[in-house]
């Protein structure tokens, strides 16, 4: 019998430890994400309570924890933009134990409108799941006396300046779907930031506040119960969470903004994590109770891959870099 000789099985033993190397970090990483989370899981919101970032991350909060069995709990730490909460997120440590609602500030917009950011929007983060889709509302008070955009536009231009247009907070969607009206449109209008939807609505409801581009959600109620008027939707096509509102687009050719709302993790979060909690939250947006609450808040689910979402933030960060630079909006 031919005996193999020591130079051969040399090579040999290598790839032996080799896959068996590969094996055990197969099995580690699987073992990783069977015992994670094994302890409360802090989902921050970068704003206050009562916006569209709140409800849904709470919402999101709730479905996970019934998932795993395990509490997930949402963490209000607003400002800048939501960049406060945001860079907590992006510094803290990537084991899962702490993730982030992420908006299109904080993940596109905010890194072109502040002159020095505390965290790198391209690196600091993990993509994981792409949560929903909802739209911002052109929503007006009634004693502003306008039925429609044309309308609006009449009076601002008649009145440059005295019509005065509220967003949920510098660097917002609303803040840059206003910035944008503003251009398209050509007309002058007050800005007026809020810290928060909440505020913002409640001023809007006494009168105080004319006009706003916002997340629809929180405006839901009051467009429904007729205290505030929704004049148009920032999506392309008809909105059929809104039936009968057109398009500002309809108004204003080729205005679209909407809002999203993402799940990120720290950069170097173990992949089998990022897996395991993107394959969840895909599976909650697919349930029919979890579409018709959305639904109910005018919002869309979409779900998919951490790759899917990974590849419509890079299409998202070259538009908000275009419309931000077209728009010369800067903040401190």
């Amino acid at each position: 019998m031919n005996r193999m000789s020591a130079g051969t099985l040399s090579p040999m033993r290598g790839l032996v430890r080799l896959a068996a190397g590969v094996m055990l970090a197969l099995l580690a990483a699987t073992a990783g994400a069977q015992q994670w989370p094994a302890k409360s899981v802090r989902l921050v919101v970068p704003f206050p309570a009562g916006g569209a970032t709140d409800i849904l991350g709470r919402i999101v909060a709730a479905e996970m924890s019934q998932a795993y069995g395990q509490s997930f709990v949402a963490d209000n730490r607003g400002g800048a933009g939501g960049n406060i909460g945001a860079a907590e997120v992006a510094k803290s440590a990537p084991d899962g134990y702490t993730i982030l609602m992420g908006t299109p500030g904080t993940q596109s917009m905010n890194q072109f409108l502040y002159s020095s950011m505390p965290y790198d929007t391209e690196h600091d983060f993990a993509p994981v799941s792409y949560v929903a889709m909802v739209p911002n509302v052109l929503a007006v008070s009634p004693s502003l006396g306008v039925k429609n955009v044309k309308e609006l536009i009449d009076l601002a231009r008649a009145k440059p300046g005295t019509v005065n247009v509220a967003f949920p907070g510098n660097g917002t969607s609303g803040h840059m779907a206003a910035e944008l009206f503003k251009s398209m449109a050509k007309v002058e209008l007050q800005m007026v930031p809020y810290k928060g939807s909440a505020p913002l609505i409640q001023d809007m409801l006494g009168g105080r506040i004319q006009m706003a581009i916002d997340n629809l959600p929180p405006y839901m109620p009051h467009i429904q119960s007729g205290k505030l008027l929704a004049l148009a939707i920032g999506t392309k096509d008809p909105f059929a969470g809104l039936p009968g509102v057109p398009t500002i687009g309809a108004t204003v050719q080729g205005f679209e903004a909407s809002s999203w709302f993402v799940i990120m993790a720290p950069a170097k979060t173990p992949e089998a994590i990022v897996r395991s909690l993107s394959s969840e939250i895909d599976k909650s947006l697919k349930r029919p109770a979890m579409l018709d609450k959305l639904k109910t808040l005018g919002a869309v689910a979409v779900g998919g891959t951490p790759e899917q979402l990974g590849a419509f933030l890079v299409a998202e960060t070259k538009k908000w870099r275009e419309v931000i630079k077209a728009s010369g909006a800067k903040l401190e």
